[in-house]
């Protein structure tokens, strides 16, 4: 049986650092396992094109094994060449990379390791909303610069506490978001999803539910993006829910890239609709060279907190869902049952809602 990874190539950081096991050099370390039960197992990080590693194996390739931070996408046109596959697993959370409609309609199985990454983006968002609402990035610039002007910095930093904060998307990532902007002392904490919380675990945190969206973001003063990304939730954030948000506000997105309309976004942050965005996600990985959110700025030349795709990809981590996906392989290959929360789409079904209400 042969198994194809697509990971992101890690090169002499790799090298050096064996728990950087998500990447083409470690291999989330399955290879002496799968070999040693007679499965051919393919590593690589090329992904892109009819000449790539990912599209010459994927044509008889078994099982499946993507990643969020370097994603192979499986479209419907490449499961029509995918014969042999009847499994996709996640490395991590995050399968929209993967056509989920046509997974189903090729009784193909689409697993992820929910749970690996939810404290690692949590505590990610948490800081990321620091480093916008607080000024961080420009005076760090400025002390790398030599210089010292504590009033360009001053001019737009602020206090969290006092502060409205929502999050689109209440589920594992969001809850736990909200869980830890507790101690903050936040005017409030809202939140936005198809679903409400159940009464205790809402009340544990203090947080309110707001059914319209443009009401929603209408009321935050930080807004953070925690849902997947689907057909529902695609380009969410765009040109006219922006001209909703309060003006100032900070946005956070560490879900998927492609919920933000990026131009709007880079518009609104130019115009000072928005102070700062901030996040790891982008709408396509590797992000060019040229992607506007790489020096998009507010008018006083800050409010820019992007970095690559890694908030999920912390060595605590990828010793998860290495772990993860080698338990939902091995559940594949002994027939035993996977854990239901892992499990998007079974055979021939969704078994979640997480990638919209089906």
């Amino acid at each position: 049986m042969k198994v194809l990874a697509i990971l992101y190539s890690g090169g002499n950081a790799a090298k050096e650092e064996p728990r950087l096991l998500g990447t083409t050099e470690n291999q989330l370390g399955l290879r002496e396992y799968l070999e040693s039960q007679g499965h051919e197992y393919i590593v690589s990080d090329s992904k892109e094109g009819p000449d790539s590693v990912f599209q010459k194996h994927i044509v008889d390739a078994e099982i499946l094994i993507t990643t969020p931070f370097h994603p192979g996408y499986l479209t419907a046109e490449l499961f029509e060449k995918a014969k042999n596959l009847k499994l996709c697993v996640t490395a991590g959370v995050g399968s929209d990379h993967i056509d989920l409609n046509a997974a189903v309609k090729k009784s193909v199985q689409v697993l992820e390791v929910s749970g690996s990454n939810v404290v690692s983006v949590a505590e990610h968002v948490l800081m990321s909303i620091l480093l916008l609402v607080r000024n961080f990035v420009p005076a760090h610039e400025m002390i790398e610069r030599g210089d010292w002007h504590v009033s360009d910095i001053a001019r737009n930093a602020f206090d969290l506490e006092g502060k409205v904060v929502g999050t689109i998307g209440a589920g594992r990532i969001g809850y736990r978001v909200l869980q830890r902007l507790v101690p903050f002392d936040c005017k409030e904490l809202i939140y936005y999803d198809y679903a409400p919380l159940p009464e205790a675990a809402a009340k544990a945190i203090g947080a309110r539910r707001v059914e319209d969206l443009k009401e929603f973001v209408s009321q935050c003063d930080v807004i953070t993006v925690n849902c997947p990304l689907h057909e529902g939730t695609r380009g969410l954030i765009n040109a006219d829910l922006l001209k909703h948000f309060k003006k100032g506000a900070w946005l956070v997105n560490t879900a998927r890239g492609a919920i933000c309309d990026k131009d709007a976004v880079a518009e609104a942050l130019k115009s000072g609709q928005l102070s700062g965005y901030s996040g790891d996600v982008w709408n396509v990985q590797p992000a060019p060279k040229d992607h506007v959110w790489r020096t998009a700025k507010n008018p006083l030349g800050g409010g820019n907190g992007m970095v690559p795709h890694y908030s999920g990809t912390t060595l605590d981590a990828q010793a998860r869902y290495a772990r993860g996906t080698r338990n939902i392989i091995e559940n594949y290959l002994t027939n035993q049952p996977q854990e239901p929360g892992n499990i998007i789409v079974g055979v021939g079904k969704y078994e979640t809602k997480a990638y919209g209400q089906r």
